[in-house]
């Protein structure tokens, strides 16, 4: 099947931040790495990093952001859902199907800053 052809993913977990940063780092590597073990193609991560949340997880008061956008059969949905449900350093997350409109802002959010950097170089030229 064509990576366009399979659906695009939004993934927003949150990260522990009693463990050390590369702790951190090693979870956002290993949830990626599932990604990829299982077919999934990798659209871009961002790790939004420490923040405070608004209300209490598990007595904690902050965690560690990140967010993954990714494509993957619809199958492999449920087993990564469980795989992060069962991991205890994750304290949250949530997968978004994209639907078109979604799609369509995401591309859209996208070109933008190269809107802007194109923008930017030819100021300065």
């Amino acid at each position: 099947m064509a990576t366009q052809d399979r659906p695009m993913y939004e993934l927003m977990y949150v990260v522990n931040t009693v463990l050390n940063d590369d702790q951190i780092k090693d979870i956002v590597e290993r949830v990626t790495a599932f990604i990829r073990e299982n077919d999934g193609d990798i659209v871009e991560v961002q790790e939004k990093g420490s923040q405070r949340l608004a209300y209490p997880i598990e007595k904690k008061r902050n965690g560690y952001y990140a967010l993954t956008y990714f494509r993957a059969d619809g199958d492999f949905i449920e087993r990564f859902d469980r795989a992060l449900r069962i991991n205890d350093d994750i304290m949250r997350h949530i997968i978004l199907r994209y639907d078109a409109k979604m799609m369509r802002h995401f591309e859209k959010q996208q070109s933008q800053p190269a809107v802007a950097e194109a923008e930017a170089a030819e100021a300065e030229a």
